[in-house]
Parts: structure tokens; C-alpha cells; sequence
């Protein structure tokens, strides 16, 4: 199989000049970011969804929040509450929560076994005038 790209000294010269201008915007636009987070931080509280419209411009942050369960503690609470089926080798999440739903397993029970994780995004759209 014959290689049929040509690399060009031309090509590795712009390349290496997207790769500086991608740093470049990527340090922008986490500024920009860290200025609309201050700002939502500021009018709606940290780590609350918001969202403003400036003109055509739609500016909105959600925030996401991910559980995870940390594993020793929820391993040891299980085995007490002889719980063996819901664990493999780390806690089988799927499983605990079909549990809770089910009524075997109550939240409370694995109350500082847990862990929440929260991310925020920003999301600027153009709304164009109707």
C-alpha cells in the first residue's frame, strides 16, 4: 500500500501555528468562562442553574451533579446489612439503586458512603431575530 499524502514543510509550519492559536482561544474562551461562572456565582449563587438573554444572545449555565459511592464504606455497610448480592468486587450502583427503589435498602443507610460531584457549563447561542 503506497502512501499517498504528501507532508509539506508548509503543512508543519501551519499546523504548528493552529496548534499556538488553539492554545491561544482555548485560554479566551476559559476566561470568558470563569467571568460568566463569577457572574452566575454572583446573581443566582453558586452552583445554581442560570441564565440571562443580552439582545440576541442567550448566556445560560446548568449545572450537573454526578453521585458516585465510595467503595470501602459502601462494601462494609453492605456486608453488615448482609447485602452480599449487591456487591462485586466495588459496589454495584445499578444494583443499590434498583434496591432503594425496591425497598431493600433505604438511602439513609449509606449515608456518608456517597460522594456528589458537580460540574458547570456554560452555553452562549445565537437567537436569531424572527
Amino acid at each position: 500500500m503506497a502512501i499517498e499524502t504528501v507532508i509539506t514543510r508548509e503543512m508543519l509550519a501551519h499546523f504548528l501555528e493552529l496548534q499556538h492559536k488553539k492554545k491561544e482561544v482555548e485560554t479566551e474562551i476559559e476566561e470568558l468562562k470563569r467571568a460568566f461562572n463569577e457572574y452566575f456565582d454572583l446573581s443566582v449563587g453558586k452552583n445554581a442553574k442560570g441564565e440571562m438573554v443580552l439582545r440576541e444572545y442567550k448566556l445560560q449555565r446548568q449545572i450537573r451533579n454526578s453521585v458516585k459511592f465510595k467503595q470501602q464504606q459502601t462494601v462494609k455497610k453492605l456486608e453488615e446489612l448482609n447485602l452480599l448480592d449487591l456487591i462485586e468486587k466495588k459496589p454495584d450502583e445499578e444494583k443499590i439503586r434498583s434496591a432503594i427503589q425496591l425497598g431493600l435498602l433505604h438511602e439513609e443507610d449509606l449515608e456518608g458512603c456517597k460522594t456528589v460531584n458537580t460540574s458547570q457549563a456554560i452555553y452562549v447561542k445565537y437567537l436569531s431575530s424572527k
